[in-house]
C-alpha cells in the first residue's frame, strides 16, 4: 500500500468496496434461498455490516499509521555519507556489496576497522506495529561516524487470517538507500 496520497489508498478502498458487493450479492441468493423469513435477513445483514466495518477500521488504521511513517520519513529518513572509504575490488561481491559484512555479528559486523551500531526504537508494539532503525558505521580508530541511516516502517494492521500482513517503509529499500553501498566504494 503507498500511503494515504497513493494510489494504493484508493485501490484498497475500491478492492473492498467490490468484495463488499460481492458478498452482498451471496448473502442475498442465500436469502432468497432459504425464504426463512425477515429475521435471518436482518442476521445476515448484520453480520455483513460487521465484516465490512472491520474491513474498513483496518484499512483506515493503516493509512493513519502510513501517513504517520511519511511524516517523520520526512524529517530525518534517508541515507547521510560523511565520508567515503575506498576499497580494493576484493572486497566487494558480484552484487557491489562489501563481502566482510556479517549482520549477525552485530557491533562486529565489518570486522574490527569499523563499527556497526544498529538501533531499533519502537512508537508502537503490536498489530500493527511502528518503528524507526538507525544504522550507523564508524571507523574504530578515529570514532569518526562515516554515514547513516534511518528507515521507518509499519507493519501489519490487516485482518487477521492465513495471508501474511502487509508492511510500509520509508525510505523505499533500494541500493541508493543502502548505507554500507554508499560508504563503502571500489577504489
Amino acid at each position: 500500500m503507498a500511503g494515504v496520497n497513493g494510489e494504493g489508498f484508493w485501490f484498497a478502498l475500491l478492492s473492498y468496496g467490490v468484495a463488499a458487493l460481492i458478498v452482498a450479492a451471496f448473502a442475498y441468493l442465500f436469502v432468497r434461498w432459504l425464504r426463512k423469513g425477515w429475521f435471518l435477513k436482518w442476521v445476515i445483514g448484520a453480520l455483513f455490516g460487521l465484516l465490512l466495518a472491520a474491513f474498513g477500521y483496518t484499512e483506515w488504521n493503516k493509512a493513519r499509521l502510513d501517513a504517520e511513517v511519511n511524516r517523520l520519513c520526512a524529517k530525518d529518513g534517508g541515507v547521510k555519507v560523511y565520508e567515503q572509504v575506498k576499497l580494493p575490488a576484493e572486497r566487494f561481491d558480484k552484487w557491489g556489496m562489501v563481502n566482510f559484512y556479517q549482520p549477525d555479528k552485530r557491533e562486529n559486523a565489518l570486522g574490527l576497522d569499523y563499527v556497526v551500531n544498529d538501533e531499533t526504537t519502537y512508537y508502537r508494539r503490536g498489530n500493527p506495529e511502528l518503528f524507526r532503525m538507525h544504522m550507523q558505521i564508524m571507523r574504530r580508530s578515529d570514532g569518526k561516524l562515516l554515514g547513516e541511516s534511518v528507515f521507518y516502517k509499519r507493519g501489519g494492521g490487516d485482518l487477521p487470517g492465513p495471508w501474511y500482513g502487509s508492511s510500509f517503509l520509508c525510505p523505499e529499500l533500494n541500493v541508493a538507500n543502502d548505507v554500507l553501498r554508499q560508504v563503502f566504494i571500489k577504489e
